[in-house]
């Protein structure tokens, strides 16, 4: 059963004959099938493996074609559509649509590293109503923030408040390295321990430091938002100033990692 029916028309994209999209209920939304096979890939095959996918949204909709019959599509929206395009095997894409995927999941790996271990990432490429949007969000941003003086920790909330500063002022957060936020996750990346190693050992690290940093705080740490088993979700916030509380942790714990839990290559350290 369709939910929608829709106007199609081709969004341009460098490098290509652009793609097949239309507006659901105000949404951008992207036609799929075109899409797989503009990269040369088997449309059934990716559509399973889509739909398997906690982070995609995947809906159908009915579009009147320029012979006036109504067929149905199925359709995802921006989000998929950049995850979906991140995480292909570039080498399973035709030759000619290659450079243009790599140049994007290169785009897109740099927004991601911005976005985890700098506060943020904006698009040298934004519109000035792009760069508006992004400036009133900051400001509503900035006035919540206001709320959590004295409830968290003061490094935690100014990292946050020159990160919603920077984007309205369309730059780069000015942030002092030593003030940087700090997550577990963020420490095991650094030290190579992978997904599975973190899934199995975040707890007990983070159990650690903490007790760590009552003990020299007498109070609890901030929050952060990360990425977690497909979902946002509050994790303990740090900064690099307490770095030595997360070694003092890996001194303990670290060592009895087993080799399958780091990165291929690398080891405890």
């Amino acid at each position: 059963m369709t939910d929608h029916t829709a106007q199609l028309a081709t969004i341009p994209v460098a490098g290509t004959a652009g793609i097949l999209g239309a507006k659901v209920d105000g949404k951008a939304i992207a036609a799929f099938r075109p899409i797989v096979e503009m990269l040369g890939m088997a449309y059934s095959a990716q559509l399973q493996k889509l739909k398997s996918k906690s982070w995609a949204t995947v809906s159908n909709f009915d579009t009147v074609g320029a012979d006036g019959k109504t067929r149905e599509m199925v359709g995802v929206d921006r989000k998929t559509l950049t995850m979906y395009l991140a995480t292909l095997d570039e080498n399973r894409v035709k030759e000619e649509v290659r450079p243009v995927l790599v140049a994007l999941q290169a785009e897109a790996a740099d927004a991601l590293d911005a976005y985890f271990h700098e506060g943020g990432a904006i698009n040298p490429n934004a519109t000035v109503d792009q760069l508006d949007a992004l400036a009133t969000k900051a400001a509503q941003r900035l006035q919540l923030l206001s709320l959590a003086k004295g409830m968290v920790d003061d490094c935690w909330l100014e990292t946050k408040v020159r990160h919603q500063l920077a984007v309205g002022l369309g730059e780069e957060p000015d942030i002092e390295p030593l003030k940087r936020t700090l997550t577990v996750s963020d420490f095991l990346d650094g030290k190579g321990v992978n997904d599975r190693g973190q899934r199995k050992f975040a707890s007990s690290m983070g159990a650690l430091v903490k007790k760590s940093y009552r003990e020299l705080h007498n109070k609890e740490p901030g929050q952060a938002i990360r990425f977690i088993n497909g979902a946002d979700r509050p994790v303990a916030a740090y900064t690099e100033r307490d770095r030595a509380l997360f070694e003092k942790a890996w001194a303990l714990l670290g060592s009895a990692i087993e080799p399958e839990f780091f990165t291929k290559g690398l080891v405890a350290s």
